[in-house]
């Protein structure tokens, strides 16, 4: 806040009192001449009741939209942007985002890429850092090969674990409930977690080079700064907050960054 204030000449507390009579929005567009895009679309948090859903043309990496979420995001924040953008008169060609229950059925007339980079977390979170079972090192090898792969050769090298270590996958062993349970569920989870995606993971060959990117990685990095200019501003009340956020996403600049 001290770096605008400097900007404009004036001091600190005048900045905020400019701020404070500053009509709030929930959702706030940013008029570009609407053209057929591949939009990326991500949320970011700060705490578990606060965060922002952002709206990113793939090719500029400019912010087109952005939404306040007050808890959970929810398909229907996505549902909103899209509409807002398309009433602009965007065409949405494909959309690149993570994998939150029902998205893709959401928007069944638009072509969904799966962010690679969000499969990798899943795959990381299951198989965790430094698996011990050679099948889930092994797995966990061959997950980290997906954005730099094919499909052809991807699907090949699934399929060739799948058959070296299939007797693996249907252990079973006996629970304490009595019952019998896959004995090594965390490595199925994350081999079939690859499997069902695999046509969402690659929908990008099926377009022009670097007209729909294979990872959300360019929201990542803009994620990264507004952690860092939100770490910056501490204390400040949520209308500020919101505030900040809003003026970042509407001046970001990725070449800068």
């Amino acid at each position: 806040m001290l770096e605008t204030a400097q900007k404009y000449g004036i001091s600190v507390s005048t900045l905020q009192r400019y701020l404070k009579n500053v009509p709030q929005s929930q959702a706030v567009s940013y008029r570009i001449h609407p053209i057929a895009i591949t939009l990326q679309m991500d949320a970011t948090y700060w705490g578990r009741n606060f965060g922002v859903v952002i709206f990113m043309d793939a090719s500029s990496h400019r912010v087109l939209h952005y939404r306040f979420l007050r808890g959970k995001e929810r398909i229907s924040d996505y549902q909103a942007g899209i509409s807002c953008l398309q009433d602009q008169g965007f065409t949405i060609r494909a959309i690149v985002s993570d994998a939150l229950s029902g998205i893709k059925e959401a928007f069944p007339e638009i072509t969904y890429q799966y962010c690679q980079f969000h499969q990798l977390q899943r795959i990381r979170h299951l198989l965790t850092t430094n698996p011990r079972l050679p099948a889930a090192k092994e797995l966990k090898a061959l997950a980290h090969q997906l954005t730099q792969s094919s499909r052809l050769d991807f699907e090949a090298s699934l399929e060739k674990w799948e058959q070296k270590w299939k007797d693996f996958l249907q252990e079973k062993s006996y629970g304490e409930d009595g019952k019998w349970h896959f004995t090594h569920r965390r490595t199925r989870s994350a081999f079939y977690s690859l499997k069902r995606n695999l046509n969402a993971l690659f929908t990008f060959e099926n377009f022009p080079a670097d007209q729909v990117p294979r990872t959300n990685n360019a929201i990542e990095s803009l994620n990264s700064v507004l952690k860092m200019r939100l770490r910056l501003h501490r204390g400040l009340s949520k209308e500020r907050r919101e505030l900040l956020i809003g003026n970042i996403l509407g001046a970001y600049n990725p070449d800068k960054h």
